[in-house]
């Protein structure tokens, strides 16, 4: 891999520490009207990715139109504004003052699975605010384990996975995730991982995903059939009614054994939770990057 020039890396990283520590030190009222400016200067600054966002959409769900794509897609970027928001403060979101940012629902499918004893996996995705979902966590049950593959830039690296640990979780870096993960479920904990980016074809099976084949990753499912954990979808969902998130369980998924079949059924939950919240999913990711064999590429 091509090592990227350390002024690039300087520059980078300068930027998302003054949007990080502006956003920290700043009213929180305040802190939501500057994050969305700067997913607005996001989005100016690479219009590729509302293209993308709106390719996606346009196939997806093709019963759509374009204002209402564009709806959608403005949508996302308010939604990285929270999720911008909320990182920012993790230094000051403590137990006391929680329910003010998130509050639980569906617990009682987790502390179900916790009585079982075999671990938990939580399936979760790039929906609503995956961050603040496994710091909350931390905090209302258990510290937990999740799943990480680290940015390209390592100072931004260190930074952000500074704030992801300050709630006690801990960090499984994809090359060496299977052992931790196996290791960490032995022991009755929880394993957050995300599960809605594309494969490439030796890592994953094709699955209708809107209608559409997707490749998806097989290594959540063989890793819950081996170790028989539960596997719970799970996602920090934003109440426009309440001003705050509702970390969302559902009820547990059953493994069959079968990775294609099990496979599709994760990404079949995902799809659904999708669709009653678009404007939350991250659609700017080119999810159907990958197609089968002699199908045309969709971007």
């Amino acid at each position: 891999m091509r090592q990227r020039p350390a002024i690039r890396n300087t520059l980078e990283y300068g930027a998302a520490l003054f949007v990080l520590k502006s956003l920290e030190w700043a009213p929180r009222g305040f802190a939501n009207r500057l994050a969305r400016g700067y997913a607005k200067l996001l989005d100016a600054a690479l219009p590729r990715l509302r293209r993308v966002a709106d390719r996606n959409l346009s196939f997806a769900m093709p019963e759509l139109d374009g204002a209402r794509r564009k709806q959608i897609v403005d949508g996302v970027f308010r939604s990285v504004a929270r999720i911008l928001v909320s990182l920012a403060k993790f230094p000051a979101i403590r137990r006391e003052n929680l329910s003010e940012w998130i509050r639980l629902e569906g617990g009682e499918y987790f502390e179900q699975a916790r009585h079982d004893g075999r671990g938990v996996l939580f399936a979760t995705a790039h929906l609503g605010n995956w961050e603040l979902s496994a710091y909350a966590h931390a905090l209302l049950a258990a510290p937990m384990s999740v799943v990480v593959r680290p940015l390209d830039n390592p100072r931004i690296d260190t930074l952000v996975e500074q704030r992801r640990r300050a709630s006690g979780n801990r960090m499984i870096f994809k090359k060496d995730f299977a052992r931790s993960i196996l290791k960490a479920l032995a022991a009755n904990e929880s394993v957050g991982i995300l599960v809605d980016q594309n494969s490439s074809e030796d890592a994953g099976v094709f699955v209708d995903f809107f209608g559409i084949k997707a490749c998806a990753g097989t290594g959540f499912a063989k890793l819950a059939s081996h170790s028989g954990a539960a596997v719970i979808p799970g996602f920090a969902l934003w109440s426009e009614e309440e001003r705050r998130y509702v970390l969302r369980f559902y009820p547990p998924i059953h493994m069959t054994g079968d990775a294609q079949r099990d496979t599709q059924a994760v990404q079949s939950k995902l799809e659904e939770v999708i669709r009653q919240y678009p404007d939350q999913w991250l659609w700017i990711h080119r999810r159907w990057k990958t197609r089968p064999p002699g199908e045309p590429d969709l971007y």
